[in-house]
């Protein structure tokens, strides 16, 4: 293992199987941002999304994918332009990697902005050395999602922020009031067939209990990009607490703290939830 790779893992302080891998893919997360960094892929595209807050805002949930946004709209886009910089970056750590590019599905498929025909995905499929991590099998396999969303609407500001290992680099994110809109965006349009993604409505509460206010611009600009607020007047406050308390009261509270348990260690923060905890919550959103 290198020493850079141990003193990333050492603040973990894992104990289980299931920790190691979070920590693990954790890791990777870092060291291909990294790899997108020294590529200048950041100059045209921001990070944004749950890892993003786990990564550069220590949000208490673990995280699977990296999502971003091209800064400007670009269909022709490719992860190829990027590939070798990442190859070259995770193999430098001791780990097998290989590409899978997925086609964008049909539009009927495809509910939110972050899962929407013009966005590009592509996993990396990696493999850990058999003398890198004793409690991972070697054959042990991590997939990392990268989606880049190549047309994204309007009216988000970016800033850049300092990751520190393996070594100290930047990345370009959004604000986190626009992170905040891309987040209540998924919680009223995210459609993850009969399931409910337990992890939006977490960081829901991570944001609103910062005092993150959210910026209602950027939110109405995503749904009438997607298609859910064709009304003439624009967004208010008012509407966002009611679509958010609608959205709430049909909430399956079990479903949502079932899906999220895994990514969270301290299970506290799930003993609350229930219809009446978020309406509360929803209750105290701020906006710009």
């Amino acid at each position: 293992m290198s020493k850079a790779f141990e003193q990333m893992l050492a603040p973990y302080n894992c104990q289980t199987r299931d920790d190691h891998l979070s920590a693990l893919r954790e890791i990777l997360q870092q060291i291909a941002l990294l790899g997108l960094w020294r590529s200048k892929f950041f100059e045209h595209a921001a990070f944004y999304g749950g890892t993003a807050l786990r990564i550069l805002y220590q949000l208490n949930r673990y995280s699977e994918d990296l999502d971003f946004s091209l800064l400007r709209s670009d269909k022709q886009f490719s992860f190829e332009t990027y590939r070798s910089a990442l190859e070259r970056e995770i193999n430098s750590f001791g780990f097998e990697i290989t590409f899978e590019a997925h086609e964008p599905k049909p539009p009927s498929a495809i509910a939110s902005a972050f899962l929407k025909p013009n966005s590009l995905k592509q996993l990396i499929t990696i493999r850990p050395g058999s003398d890198l991590l004793r409690q991972i099998h070697p054959d042990e396999v991590l997939k990392i999602k990268l989606e880049v969303d190549t047309d994204p609407p309007r009216g988000f500001a970016t800033e850049t922020r300092v990751i520190l290992l393996p070594v100290p680099f930047a990345v370009r994110i959004y604000c986190l009031p626009d992170l905040f809109a891309g987040k209540l965006h998924a919680v009223l349009c995210r459609k993850w067939k009969n399931r409910v993604k337990g992890r939006d409505w977490f960081d829901l509460v991570w944001y609103v209990s910062r005092r993150t206010p959210v910026n209602l611009s950027h939110l109405e600009s995503r749904l009438r990009y997607s298609g859910d607020w064709p009304e003439t007047p624009p967004l208010t406050r008012s509407d966002l607490i009611e679509l958010l308390r609608s959205a709430a009261r049909k909430l399956n509270v079990r479903q949502a703290c079932q899906e999220v348990d895994r990514f969270v260690r301290d299970k506290t923060w799930l003993e609350l939830w229930s219809q009446d905890f978020f309406l509360g919550v929803i209750d105290q959103i701020q906006t710009t």
